[in-house]
């Protein structure tokens, strides 16, 4: 008998494409959605179970409850919660109570810490899903320029500066200068602000080279591209074989639209 895997869903469709694919594998998870809406997770799910806001401790028992062997995190949650102690319960709170640092590497890996100390397995979804791995080199869009080549070049390394201290997993460059760096407010909010700085740039998008690949793998989509074009942004340059590109159809649809050229980057993986 297969051990019954949870699904723990933020936004984006990726959890849906992660939940189809378990299904289609006659594996269809138990689903704890903290989605403002669950929409087709429904479809996919033995069971789908909402959480309205961070509560370690009834999750760890419903999954218990419902026979959970493994779990696996996707999607997108705001970083701000960990400003509004007053939404956790008591478990969560001491979880957070007890983090040194809590930046997004930290976190998400106590997170996975806590959850296989309570004797769960955290799965990673990349190999579920290794279609959606961006490739290297040309994606998707026109072909880039040399200055849009220049500037990826520049935004990785850059990327490679700050991603290790846990933030900056996308940095925006225009004419070899730095127009704005992702932290907490996350990449669509980033983009916009960039383009309220300038016409014009090259968005890089990284993975930590150290990343624990079983959490916050970088991932963009049509909407990524909807913010770019509003944000007058030009290039995208992903990490190949470490961003996932949902919705790839309408993605590559969306930057023929746009007139945005879509490039895949080898990044060495050792520090």
């Amino acid at each position: 008998m297969e051990e019954q895997t949870a699904l723990i869903a933020g936004e984006g469709s990726l959890p849906v494409e992660i939940a189809s694919r378990l299904t289609d594998r006659g594996r269809p998870p138990v689903v704890y959605s903290i989605r403002e809406n669950v929409g087709a997770l429904s479809r996919y799910a033995l069971d789908v179970v909402n959480i309205t806001k961070p509560d370690f401790g009834f999750t760890i028992k419903d999954m218990r409850k419902h026979g959970v062997k493994n779990v696996i995190m996707a999607g997108t949650v705001s970083k701000t919660l960990i400003f509004k102690p007053s939404l956790f319960d008591l478990t969560t709170q001491r979880f957070l109570a007890g983090l040194l640092f809590r930046d997004d590497h930290s976190l998400l890996g106590a997170i996975v810490d806590f959850l296989e100390k309570e004797g769960f397995h955290v799965l990673s979804y990349r190999d579920i899903v290794p279609d959606l791995l961006a490739k290297s080199g040309h994606i998707a869009g026109r072909r880039p320029t040399k200055e849009e080549l220049d500037d990826a070049e520049y935004g990785f390394s850059i990327c490679k500066a700050v991603v290790p201290l846990s933030f900056g997993q996308t940095v925006i460059t225009h004419k070899r200068s730095v127009v704005a760096v992702e932290a907490m407010e996350g990449t669509d909010a980033t983009l916009l602000r960039a383009g309220s700085l300038c016409k014009g740039g090259v968005v890089a998008k990284m993975m930590r080279l150290d990343q624990d690949e079983r959490y916050d793998i970088p991932t963009v989509g049509p909407e990524t591209l909807y913010h770019m074009a509003q944000a007058k942004l030009t290039c995208l340059a992903l990490h190949a074989g470490w961003t996932l590109i949902v919705e790839p159809e309408k993605f590559r649809k969306a930057a023929e639209e746009k007139n945005i050229s879509v490039i895949g980057v080898e990044v060495c993986r050792s520090l």
